[in-house]
């Protein structure tokens, strides 16, 4: 006999589901084969992967769909925080979450409070999120929130199962195309950046300006400086370099960094 896949609803009467009420669903074994913990565990797992989505069409085809391809959990889609909440102690530990923005933004005031209020109550769980998009500063701020993966969703079922998995066993998953446009994005700046590991921001600033041969006033009126603080910034520049005079600054950099003055000069990145 072919094993089958079936659908348990928590409701069983449609007539008797309100059009909001939360769906769980579990893979059900066919009857006569044994399910991989043993005939006690047949038809359930001992964790949950709950899918977060006010949208009940989405949330439940999704829910279905992750379950007829096996992803071997017990399936909770609810439409809201709050409705997990009420439902927790129904279904096993829970091993992930899965929250589908579809079209909002990450950095939507309300999808910001979403992702960080699911960070700061479940800890280590993993919480992932499901979008539209697939735009790289909206990865970078969902995993600075302390998402675990970001799915967008012109990728299939089975690469969704996968990143699930992955951020379950302590990865991070991002998509590919987010990869590639962070390598461009490096690989267009321009590679002579040699004061970053040198000196900080200002420091960096100061050096580029004697470079040039500014005085010491004119340097203080464009970074907005005491004229003082400037000196003290020359002299630590100074020390560093080992140099004598702002002129031995000037030849140094030169020197070191031979496509720097050909480049124009390149801030820092670090602190002051």
């Amino acid at each position: 006999m072919s094993t089958g896949i079936a659908f348990n609803f928590t409701k069983t009467s449609i007539s008797e589901t309100p059009v909001n009420s939360p769906i769980s669903l579990h893979r059900i074994h066919d009857p006569g084969t044994e399910p991989p913990g043993g005939a006690e565990d047949a038809g359930q797992s001992d964790r949950t992967l709950v899918i977060i989505d006010n949208r009940a069409l989405e949330r439940e085809c999704f829910a279905q769909s992750l379950i007829a391809r096996g992803v071997g959990l017990e399936v909770l889609a609810v439409g809201s925080i709050e409705e997990y909440t009420a439902r927790r102690d129904e279904v096993p530990p829970v091993c992930a979450i899965l929250l589908n923005l579809g079209g909002r933004r990450v950095g939507d005031a309300q999808v910001e409070h979403e992702i960080r209020r699911l960070s700061a109550e479940f800890g280590k769980i993993p919480l992932i999120v499901l979008a539209d998009t697939d735009e790289l500063p909206q990865i970078l701020q969902a995993l600075e929130y302390g998402v675990r993966g970001f799915i967008p969703t012109s990728v299939g079922i089975g690469v969704c199962i996968e990143a699930i998995g992955l951020a379950m066993a302590g990865g991070v998953f991002v998509p590919a195309s987010s990869v590639i446009a962070m390598r461009r994005l490096v690989e267009s700046r321009p590679e002579t950046q040699p004061l970053s590991g040198m000196f900080t921001l200002r420091q960096a600033e100061v050096v580029e300006a004697l470079r040039r041969g500014k005085a010491n006033k004119i340097i203080a009126y464009e970074l907005n400086l005491r004229e003082s603080t400037v000196k003290v910034h020359i002299r630590n520049i100074m020390r560093k370099l080992k140099a004598t005079n702002r002129t031995e600054v000037a030849f140094k950099i030169n020197h070191m960094f031979p496509g720097y003055a050909q480049a124009g000069g390149s801030h820092a990145t670090h602190p002051r």
